[in-house]
């Protein structure tokens, strides 16, 4: 992004104006954003690791804004219905132009087809397998791409954008019936989601305290609304580096397997390790996973025990339980 985004500043034609804030919304942790001036940047992401990513490069950031701003640069996320929202929402809060970044492979051609259609775009530069275009900002030309902030489905409330938007994800639902009937007083939804999950979990009476933890701000919005029992906390926070303030009898998870459009199962082998330092030893890990995905190993390195309880052609329910402690090695004093 930043080689299309210099070429587009210094030789495309596109010029920021002298003064004002400009929005940068969802950027992934690996865009360059330095062809921006950044005392004058504020990143928009939801997502908390790459919030805080930029963050800690000195960045204004913020999860959600719906303040004026001079000019906005989109990073194409890869929902459609999330990518034309924001092109409607930005163009209602911007003064000025409004930029559009993406791969191919993230829709940035069929976007661009379509806003060619409605106003006069300029550009586009093409470079490293993407586009960079920008247009006036005309708060009436997209206004029906604008989507309701939050829809209902199945009696849950849902956002444009986050995962499993239109429906109850079938894993999380098989995982929901295979669930033990008393998980304990302490229990983690590692990436809760929309609140699904914590909802059917929550008919425990057992349960004194249910942590749902998730890095996707919005979806994290939906799971406050969808769950109102007070022993829900939330947390806005990477379930990757989130620490509990005590040990909890039961970690609940659908993990992602998934960075941008890649395949990474990888993060769900971090979800297993993470969740591995969250339980008691009496604690237990119930997961569900596609079945092609080899999360076995990985738990059996953290977990004295490993078994499949439920499954289908498409996922796999496993229970791992008796988590396993790093050892620590005492400090010996050379003579």
């Amino acid at each position: 992004m930043s080689a299309r985004l210099s070429l587009a500043l210094d030789a495309g034609g596109l010029v920021l104006p002298d003064t004002g804030t400009v929005a940068v919304l969802h950027p992934r942790a690996d865009m360059d954003l330095s062809a921006l001036p950044q005392d004058r940047v504020r990143v928009v992401q939801p997502f908390k690791p790459d919030h805080d990513h930029f963050q800690r490069l000195g960045y204004d950031c913020a999860p959600a804004d719906a303040t004026l701003c001079a000019a906005a640069l989109i990073c194409l996320p890869r929902a459609k219905a999330l990518a034309r929202d924001l092109v409607a929402r930005t163009c209602a809060r911007t003064g000025g132009m409004v930029i559009v970044d993406g791969t191919k492979t993230d829709g940035i051609d069929s976007l661009l087809k379509a806003c060619r259609a409605r106003v006069d775009v300029h550009g586009p530069l093409a470079k490293a397998h993407g586009k960079i275009f920008w247009f006036t900002a005309d708060p009436t030309a997209f206004a029906d791409w604008q989507a309701p902030a939050q829809q209902q489905v199945e009696g849950f409330t849902t956002a444009p954008g986050v995962f499993s938007a239109d429906g109850i994800d079938p894993a999380s639902r098989l995982l929901a019936e295979a669930l033990a009937p008393k998980l304990g007083r302490h229990v983690i939804d590692l990436g809760a989601g929309w609140g699904y999950l914590a909802a059917r979990m929550l008919r425990d009476p057992g349960i004194e305290r249910l942590d749902l933890v998730e890095a996707d701000h919005a979806a994290l919005d939906c799971a406050r609304l969808n769950v109102t029992d007070p022993r829900a906390r939330f947390h806005w926070a990477d379930a990757l580096v989130w620490e509990a303030k005590s040990r909890a009898d039961a970690v609940v998870m659908n993990p992602p397997f998934h960075t941008g459009r890649a395949a990474d199962p990888s993060l769900g082998r971090a979800f297993i390790q993470a969740a591995a330092r969250m339980l008691t030893p009496a604690g237990g890990l119930w997961l569900v996973a596609n079945r092609h995905l080899p999360y076995e190993t990985a738990l059996t390195e953290k977990f004295g025990r490993v078994e499949e309880i439920a499954g289908n052609a498409r996922f796999k329910v496993l229970h791992a339980s008796r988590p396993a402690r790093p050892r620590h090695t005492p400090n010996r004093t050379r003579r």
